[in-house]
């Protein structure tokens, strides 16, 4: 059984507010809607990586029972927004450009979708597709990253400016590791990982007028994707509807909007009928992004007492040949520890693949796991426990922004990490501890990530009866929104959990950005309080106006007044309360709302805001087979105010969950005789199942951090996963000696 241990202080453990809707069916996700007169549409996908659609014979398809359109580049309906940019024609996108769907009859990867089927049931749309033939002019293509890496280049925004997160970073000397008395320089690959969310990608387009466009997406930003769309079709914003109430899990991928997204939307104007359109299991690994291929080179140096000198880190990233795609694979060397002199440099290499995406701890998941594994390294060599090695170089402010932390709880999670993980039964020496047969080790990585914030806001509306009904636009991809914002409601307002509804998933809701990046609490949180304290303020003006003994709610301050029982009354004093229901018949009205937005403010610039994350592992390995089995995991989260327990528990174990399968199982491969993956279903494509994930321990330090927004919460949905990989090779490399610096760790590398 996993379980999460965490100071119990303003916030309690609630059940899921939507938890019931989810295991009944009840919740509708985005190919579950119902529209009269809906047609469904399937994907055609290119059998070449590279070249030219010589011709497309349709016409058995077009023919065949059902059927009402196969739309390719020859006829597909000219998207507006495909015709004009601000680009010079003569001068391609600074990062290029993402797919267009049946734009042209270029071909560039294998799997790219360029026909769509529509027929009047699914059945008949996917034999309509096996009827459609297509003939190519091949080109010669490249996939394999080890074979083409000379041709990685600087990243475009680079570039064009010297101050991108991806340009050449220098601090100090850049020569300091030639002479720094202990080195490592070691090579460290992750291969491409696939998202592989439990729902589909699916998208139902219903064209409700020529220029009214509703959309049941699964998106992780309803707003994003409907400013993308609009300006996609020349249409006002306010002329595109997307609903993504329930999102049955995403990690990234639902944070770009793709190309059969397009392809759906032209269906759909094409037939004159909502069209649905659901990708397979197959086509997700091709058609949604994925966390791309990368290289990474470590040089370090350190004093024989453990003192770091330098960091060198070099990363080589992949991305499609059409399109740049960059991630903050090196920000954690950057701020991590306290070495005087870093260096990192960071390049793309384009093949002939579709284009990766932001994946849980994106970037900084991948660069962990080369940092992480370098530091246990240097440990190593110096003779050092792990965790004292980190401890001697820890930073008590940010040495990249030169700015103090807002927060930082780490040492909290070194020390709580090691007594949960039992790090005294460890031994310096590979190999010394036993279980049987079986080799036991231990291992520990660090995680980090921004404590981002955007602008949100939410509409809230009270009524005679004390229920709370509010509304934002953000999505729920899985870690619990709703319940964490109805729980910041109750405890801003004293309202019972149950007398609080939180809607969410809808456009025209009030603003949201996308759920990503670990930003949905520390955003949207701040709007629900403040919609909040704005009922309070209007409650509190209205029963003050009325004089008597109500005259004590003028001087209240807003964090004084609650809601108890239907009514409203001045916390420390019985005598100053007033029933909902009366003050609203006496007002006459039914209902007062408000809605309220919260931006981050100028302490972005005072402070550098970071949520932190130290994981353990306990592995056994067996020396004959090179079997792994993690045994026991803990993960130990600097997060801020942990608003919802229950949830914020669920997160990190998903989270390590994510991180065992990077570490042991997960790698997409392709066949670079056809630049086609071979693995391609969950049975090529592991994921670790409920037999390899082990007992995990959950610890939250639960400090706030109000400097990085009023709630104080840090964010912790990408804090879960950085760090377990590195700490489960950690791990490995303690019970065996083998140093293993290419992911998946599959028992035919420690044999």
């Amino acid at each position: 059984m996993n379980e999460a241990f965490f100071d119990k202080k303003d916030y309690k453990s609630l059940d899921r507010v939507d938890g019931r809707l989810k295991v009944t069916g009840a919740a509708r996700y985005s190919a579950e809607y119902q529209l009269p007169g809906l047609v469904y549409a399937v994907l055609v996908e290119s059998k070449i990586a590279k070249g030219t659609i010589k011709s497309i014979d349709s016409r058995a398809a077009e023919r065949a029972p059902g059927v009402l359109a196969v739309i390719s580049h020859v006829n597909a309906i000219k998207v507006p927004g495909y015709q004009t940019s601000n680009q010079h024609p003569s001068e391609p996108p600074v990062n290029g450009q993402p797919l267009r769907a049946f734009y042209d009859n270029n071909v560039y990867y294998n799997g790219q979708p360029i026909v769509a089927v529509v027929a009047s049931t699914l059945e008949k749309a996917q034999f309509g597709a096996s009827l459609v033939k297509i003939q190519y002019e091949k080109e010669q293509h490249k996939t394999d990253f080890d074979a083409n890496m000379d041709n990685a280049v600087l990243p475009a925004q680079a570039k064009k400016n010297p101050k991108s997160p991806v340009a050449d970073y220098n601090r100090g000397d850049k020569n300091a590791f030639v002479n720094a008395p202990v080195k490592i320089d070691a090579e460290y690959v992750l291969p491409t990982e696939v998202h592989n969310p439990m729902e589909l990608q699916a998208i139902t387009a219903y064209w409700e007028a020529d220029d009214r466009l509703t959309l049941y997406d699964k998106v992780q930003g309803t707003q994003p994707t409907q400013q993308h769309f609009a300006k996609e079709w020349n249409l006002p914003p306010e002329n595109v509807k997307v609903i993504a109430t329930f999102v049955g899990g995403a990690f990234g991928n639902g944070l770009h909007n793709w190309p059969h997204e397009t392809a759906a939307i032209i269906a759909a104007k094409q037939v004159k009928k909502p069209v649905k359109l659901v990708l397979t299991r197959e086509q997700m690994f091709t058609m949604v992004g994925y966390r791309p291929y990368t290289w990474q080179k470590i040089q370090m140096g350190a004093t024989k007492d453990g003192k770091l000198v330098a960091i060198n880190h070099e990363s080589v990233g992949q991305t499609s040949s059409y399109e740049e795609f960059t991630e903050s694979t090196l920000q954690q060397t950057r701020m991590m520890y306290a070495s005087p002199n870093v260096n990192t440099r960071y390049r793309i290499l384009k093949l002939d693949v579709s284009t990766p995406i932001w994946m849980r701890g994106p970037g900084e998941a991948t660069g962990a796991f080369a940092l992480e594994s370098a530091m246990d390294e240097m440990a190593f060599s110096l003779g050092m426990d792990p965790i004292e090695f980190r401890l001697m170089n820890y930073t008590d402010s940010d040495p990249d922004k030169q700015l103090p932390w807002s927060t930082k709880y780490l040492k909290e999670c070194y020390d709580a990490g090691k007594e949960k993980i039992g790090w005294d039964k460890r031994k310096m020496q590979p190999g010394s501890v036993r279980s049987g047969e079986w080799l036991v080790g231990y291992g520990m990585g660090t995680g980090t990530f921004g404590a981002n914030r955007g602008a949100a806001a939410v509409r809230a509306q009270l009524d005679a009866d004390g229920n709370l009904l509010m509304q934002c636009a953000i999505t729920d991809i899985g870690p619990g929104t709703g319940t964490a914002m109805v729980q910041i409601a109750s405890n801003t307002t004293g309202i019972s959990t149950d007398k609080i509804i939180f809607q969410l998933g809808n456009s025209q809701f009030p603003k949201a950005g996308n759920q990503g990046g670990s930003s949905t609490v520390n955003s949207v949180g701040p709007a629900v309080q403040a919609a909040c304290n704005a009922l309070k303020e209007q409650l509190k003006t209205m029963i003050a106006s009325k004089g008597g003994s109500n005259a004590a709610f003028a001087s209240a301050k807003k964090e004084d007044i609650v809601f108890v029982n239907g009514q409203v009354q001045i916390a420390g004093n019985d005598s100053a309360k007033v029933d909902i229901r009366t003050l609203f018949k006496q007002n006459n009205i039914q209902k007062m709302e408000t809605t309220q937005e919260s931006r981050p403010d100028e302490n972005r610039n005072k402070y550098s805001m970071y949520a932190f994350s130290m994981h353990f592992a306990e592995v056994h390995v067996h020396p004959l087979t090179g079997q792994v089995c993690v045994k026991k995991v803990v993960c130990c989260g600097d997060a801020g105010t942990i608003i919802s327990p229950k949830t914020a528990a669920n997160q990190m174990i998903g989270g390590a969950t994510g991180g065992i399968g990077m570490a042991l199982t997960e790698s997409a491969v392709i066949d670079h005789r056809f630049g086609r993956y071979v693995t391609k279903d969950f049975a090529e494509y592991h994921v670790p199942v409920h037999a390899d994930v082990p007992h995990i321990e959950v610890f939250f330090v639960n400090k706030p951090d109000t400097l990085a927004d009023p709630v104080g919460s840090k964010g912790l949905g990408e804090i879960a996963i950085i760090g377990v990989a590195p700490a489960i090779a950690n791990a490995i490399f303690n019970a065996t000696g083998k140093r293993i610096r290419e992911l998946p760790i599959t028992p035919d590398k420690l044999i």
